[in-house]
Order: C-alpha cells, then structure tokens, then sequence
C-alpha cells in the first residue's frame, strides 16, 4: 500500500519529518512525501493556507495519477483538505482531522497545543467543523513558529513540555497541533507522562485502514 503525505508548505525537511514518523508508526505501507515547493515556508493562519492550497491540490492529483492507495494533508491546519476530499475518489485524511478521530476511537477529552495564536482560529473552526467540539477541552497556542517547533532545540522541547502539561489539566489527552511536533512526541511524553496524539502517526493508521476499507 503507498500512502502520499503531502506537505503544504515548501520546507522540504518538515516533509523528510513527517514521512519517518508516518513510517515508522506504519512500516507495513510505503510512504511517500511530497513538498508543495510553491507555498510559504510554514502554514501559519488563513493567509498562509490559502496561499498553498493550489499547489495541494495539484499535487493531490499528483499522488493520484502516482498509484497512492490514500493521501493526507500533513498540515495540521488540514489544508486544502475538503477541496482535495472534492478532487479524487481516494481517501483524503487531514493529520489534524486524524488526531481529533483518534482522541474519539480512544475514549479520550482532548485538548490542542499549536504553534502560534493565528492559528487557533482555524483549528477551531475545523474542529466544529468536524464535529469534535464536545470532546474538546480547548485550544492553545505555544507561541512558537512552526520552523522553530520543527528544528526541536531543547529549549524549545522545555517549552512545549510545559505547556502540553498545563493543556492536560483540562482534558484525558493532548493533541501535538504541528507537524513539526509529531517527531518529538516520546521525548515530551517522557517530560509530562502525559499521553500525547500525533496526528502524523494516526494518520498512517487510518488511511490505511481507509483504503483497505475502499478497496472492499
């Protein structure tokens, strides 16, 4: 089975990062990445994901015509993703909209640490949206940039330790709102003992589950 994650945004290591985590959570699949090279550096609010959704859904075409089984928005913003689910017969996951499903299958109230406050807004309107809002305790802003999440200096592993630990006081799970986070997950689930959701890692679940169930 090939899974395609298509990244958003045009930091090609972001992609690098998403697809070892992917792959790693789900070694039985092949895993490509895809860079929308044309977008912003990161997805960071309204403006930034309108700016790369032209290139996601040219690329969702891509990965179609590249024999993908199924295709996820590595973006935890779900860019692009109702207009990509609109394009193509495969399934098309978000790794936010993954995460928020995943809490659900769990049993689990979560909460939502992100990068920065522009991105909030969006969060929470895909979460009503989707219709998680009563499982969900609040949303969260680190205030840290999505490229310096990603790089995961230890300063910035210290922070985001405390902030998932005071997000967790409202709920049974924390939901790593980046993409840049999913990499760091066991290290800041050893710093907080907190259980943590990475959509990159259920996205791979639940894609493949979503193509198998397709091809049914």
């Amino acid at each position: 089975m090939k899974i395609a994650y298509i990244n958003p945004n045009s930091t090609a290591a972001m992609t690098e990062g998403i697809v070892a985590v992917a792959a790693a959570a789900l070694p039985v699949a092949r895993i490509i990445g895809i860079t929308n090279i044309d977008a912003p550096s990161a997805i960071q609010g309204p403006e930034d994901g309108a700016a790369a959704l032209p290139g996601v859904l040219r690329l969702v075409a891509e990965a179609e015509a590249d024999g993908a089984g199924a295709i996820v928005i590595g973006c935890f913003d779900d860019t692009g993703l109702a207009e990509a689910q609109s394009i193509t017969d495969l399934p098309v996951l978000g790794i936010g909209q993954s995460a928020y499903v995943m809490a659900g299958l769990m049993g689990r109230r979560f909460s939502v640490v992100t990068s920065l406050a522009v991105s909030i807004p969006v969060i929470t309107e895909n979460i009503a949206a989707g219709g998680y809002a009563p499982n969900c305790a609040g949303v969260y802003a680190s205030h840290l940039p999505v490229l310096t999440i990603d790089e995961g200096s230890e300063p910035t592993r210290a922070h985001l330790a405390a902030c998932l630990t005071e997000a967790a006081k409202t709920s049974g799970a924390v939901v790593l709102g980046c993409a840049g986070m999913a990499g760091l997950r066991a290290d800041l689930a050893r710093r907080t003992g907190v259980l943590l959701i990475d959509g990159v890692a259920a996205s791979a679940h639940l894609a493949a589950a979503a193509a198998g169930y397709r091809r049914t």
